[in-house]
């Protein structure tokens, strides 16, 4: 992907597990003007505030033995959803006709299941994709880092 695909109007998506910036440029590929058009965000509390209870047990069928079962990371779980949410908004903002472009900037992970749940629709309007983790970052420290990648 080169600048050139970073035209006038169009969205880049910025994401993380529990956070989401839809941006939108009002500049052009010489002069990025990145502006918040959305945010999306997701309550996701740690693993250990959303387990209910230690791992449970079970006794063997030969001797004495018992083992845990493995838990359930439920914070990994809510991080997976979350992409999947991405996923389906991302259709519906394109099957109306909201954005004709769309540059994907997302945590390697939440960007391999966007791409695993991602409509067709969605998928040919993408013009890139970086993977990084920019969500907290000011728009004008993620032009710089556009800049670079692009470059």
């Amino acid at each position: 992907m080169s600048l050139d695909n970073l035209t006038n109007g169009t969205w880049v998506l910025i994401a993380d597990g529990e956070k989401a910036l839809f941006l939108v440029n009002h500049g052009d590929q010489d002069l990025l003007d990145l502006r918040i058009h959305d945010e999306e965000k997701q309550e996701n509390p740690s693993d250990r505030e959303q387990s209910a209870n230690r791992p449970g047990r079970q006794h063997q069928s030969v001797g004495s033995g018992r083992s845990a079962y493995e838990d359930t990371d439920w914070h990994q779980l809510a991080k997976e959803r979350f992409a999947d949410h991405l996923a389906e908004m991302l259709y519906e903002r394109a099957h109306k006709g909201r954005f004709d472009r769309i540059v994907l900037i997302a945590a390697p992970k939440v960007l391999a299941e966007l791409r695993d749940k991602m409509h067709k629709e969605v998928a040919s309007r993408v013009v890139g994709e970086v993977p990084k983790t920019l969500t907290n970052h000011p728009l004008d420290q993620i032009e710089k880092v556009l800049r670079a990648e692009l470059a």
